[in-house]
């Protein structure tokens, strides 16, 4: 199975020679990077410069000048490929005269020159491959740079309110900030994505086209598929598997969602729901452990802490998030009156075990050498290996019992030889949007750094929530849905983090790491919270639903991203530990605000549910969150006297001659 992408489309207008340098070039960053990942690494002003050189050259390549679906015709041509050459100079540039860079005391002209052609293509790369709102915001803030009376814009500074005031800069003091240190384009963004982010796209794409993916989503039908609305399950299941590898929600959707939405369709999920469900689960693949996509690693930079460690504790709210989900399937596929798949639609555990076994090992091999204190990177390096290892002795062991012949074996080297190709081709492919986001979350990170624009904006923050940590919460969730219209969620993570992480560790007293995590489950929200809701939107185009109504129940199913963040806050220990019995006890209540909210949510659990039901669970979820052992305890006793009570009116209609009335009326329906 072969992974879906946003450029298929494209690249089919296009002709043979362009998708073969596509190819080609894609083939030689893979090798690069796998090279300096496991043989020779490199310094960062060698390694993060090849790499942006590699991936504009290739976005100009993907993506035309006039449009996905456009010709580009002569004109195209000279801007394009303009553009690619002057991709491959802002790639080559600074390590080909690092030493006379690095001894200049202030920079020559032609590095200026240099550096704003780097920053003009990187604008235009995001214009392409991310989106307009990504290069908009980027120009912005570069535009903030030289508003201020020393500035290149000095009128602009009477627009802006006196906190957000500043001296201004020049142009060669903006570009030389850009593209000739570690705080701009090449920096920390930049690294992540051309380091370990790239490294773990690339093991993605060798499992999907080993076929992983296939054997995953197998794996999730056979083990829930017999259950009510076991698609639907299936699809958590299988997009909690597939979304911790791909890290990405859309590419997690079309992939899953190919196979999940048409069986939830068919056992009477509405294809809305069936879209907004899918979409809700590959969303929760962002923050589920392993890979968790680029947020772990740019985490592990930020706050210095080790990647493995961010792993282990965003295990439990991961298990949380998806845990809601499942739950709120469930509630709907009971509501609904709907049955499992029988044993003859579903695949067996044993057969999909024997046909796919191997494809664990790549996964047992990479958490060992994580736990075992390996950098991420040699630690990608080494996975991707395994998973050629694997693929192979399977593939051999095949050949053996089969009854091995020299043309057989011929044949059978082309084709090991023919899909290695096709994964390197296509992570080259896969990341060039993510590391293109993350040059221009460099120029974010660069303005902010040179104007103190984290500090003012921490100001305003402070001022607007009164000193009120929820309040402040507030505020960040909705920045992040705002950032989320225009910017992917590792973009606006690094964005958020830049501005309001200031204000919550030090005004506020969240610790560090929380306050990364918060910041991080927020910036997911874009996938499935209306009006731009990209993961749902892709849902729709599967499930042949409305975007605005699919969006709607993709964000009613990934409620989980609000509540678990806010437990995060007032809970510590379930993310720093604590004394055992503080862990267990903040895990129980974790766990039974959560099934009580989506009691509320619903109106059901075990039966339907009275709306007084409903009006005094609420106080109780949220005296759960509340940062008060006593009002914890007497949220606790009232949530669970209330489920108890559904359960027991439950339990005494099931025993009644004939069942109970309302699951019969939701059968027929």
């Amino acid at each position: 199975m072969t992974a879906t992408t946003e450029i298929d489309a494209p690249q089919a207008q296009q002709p043979a020679i362009v998708l073969r340098a596509i190819t080609v070039i894609g083939i030689a960053l893979s090798l690069f990077q796998l090279y300096t990942a496991g043989l020779q690494p490199l310094g960062l002003f060698f390694q993060r410069p090849i790499h942006l050189g590699f991936v504009l050259v290739l976005c100009f390549l993907i993506y035309p000048v006039f449009g996905r679906n456009k010709a580009r015709g002569v004109l195209g041509w000279i801007i394009d490929g303009t553009l690619i050459g002057m991709g491959v100079l802002a790639g080559a540039w600074v390590p080909s005269n690092i030493d006379t860079i690095a001894n200049q005391i202030f920079p020559r002209d032609i590095d200026v020159w240099v550096g704003i052609v780097t920053i003009i293509v990187v604008l235009e790369a995001a214009r392409r491959a991310v989106g307009l709102g990504m290069t908009l915001i980027g120009a912005f803030f570069i535009a903030y740079a030289f508003a201020g009376s020393r500035g290149e814009l000095p009128f602009l500074a009477d627009w802006m309110p006196g906190i957000l005031n500043h001296r201004g800069y020049s142009l060669e003091r903006v570009a030389s900030q850009m593209t000739l240190g570690a705080e701009g384009i090449f920096g920390i963004p930049l690294g992540v994505a051309a380091t370990f982010v790239f490294i773990f796209v690339l093991f993605g794409a060798f499992l999907e086209v080993t076929g992983a993916g296939k054997f995953f989503i197998d794996l999730a039908y056979a083990a829930a598929g017999k259950q009510r609305g076991g698609p639907a399950k299936a699809a958590v299941i299988a997009s909690a598997g597939m979304g911790s590898i791909s890290g990405s929600a859309i590419a997690n959707v079309v992939t899953t969602g190919a196979f999940t939405i048409p069986l939830m369709k068919r056992l009477g999920y509405r294809p809305a729901q069936a879209g907004g469900i899918e979409a809700a689960a590959s969303t929760g693949g962002q923050i589920m452990p392993p890979l968790m996509g680029a947020g772990a690693f740019l985490m592990s930079e930020f706050t210095r802490v080790p990647y493995v460690d961010i792993v282990l504790v965003s295990i439990f709210p991961a298990v949380l998030y998806f845990g809601t989900v499942y739950l709120l399937v469930h509630i709907a596929a009971v509501k609904q009156g709907m049955t499992g798949l029988t044993a003859d639609e579903l695949p067996s555990v044993r057969k999909v075990m024997a046909e796919g076994w191997h494809f664990l090992l790549p996964l047992v091999a990479l958490v060992a050498l994580l736990v075992a204190g390996y950098s991420p990177m040699r630690v990608g390096f080494y996975a991707i290996l395994s998973i050629m290892a694997a693929a192979a002795a399977r593939a051999l062991w095949t050949f053996a019992s089969n009854g091995p012949t020299a043309d057989g074996f011929m044949a059978l080297c082309r084709r090991g030889l023919a899909l290695t190709l096709e994964a390197l081709d296509l992570g080259a492919r896969n990341a060039v949007a993510v590391s293109v986001a993350c040059a221009v979350a460099g120029i974010i990170v660069g303005v902010v750094g040179l104007t103190g624009l984290g500090l003012k904006f921490s100001a305003m923050m402070i001022a607007f929530s009164g000193g009120n940590v929820v309040l402040a919460l507030i505020l960040v969730l909705l920045a992040s849905l705002v950032l989320g219209m225009g910017l992917p969620v590792t973009a606006a993570y690094i964005v958020l983090i830049i501005l309001v992480g200031p204000a919550l560790t030090e005004q506020f007293g969240i610790p560090l790491l929380i306050a990364h995590l918060v910041v991080f489950w927020y910036s997911q929200d874009s996938n499935v919270t209306p009006p731009v809701a990209l993961a749902g939107f892709a849902g729709a185009a599967i499930a042949g639903s409305k975007p605005m109504e699919t969006s709607i129940q993709a964000w009613k199913y990934a409620k989980g991203l609000y509540l678990i963040p806010l437990f995060m806050v007032f809970n510590e220990e379930i993310i720093l530990g604590g004394p055992l019995p503080l862990v267990l006890w903040s895990g129980a209540i974790a766990i039974l605000g959560l099934v009580a909210f989506a009691a509320v949510l619903e109106g059901f659990l075990w039966r339907p549910m009275a709306v007084w039901m409903r009006v005094l669970l609420l106080p109780g979820v949220v005296a759960l969150f509340w940062p008060d052992f006593v009002v914890e305890v007497a949220g606790f006793v009232l949530i669970a006297a209330l489920l108890a009570l559904n359960w027991a009116q439950a339990r005494r209609e099931k025993d009644l001659p004939g069942g109970p009335d309302w699951a019969q009326r939701a059968a027929e329906t």
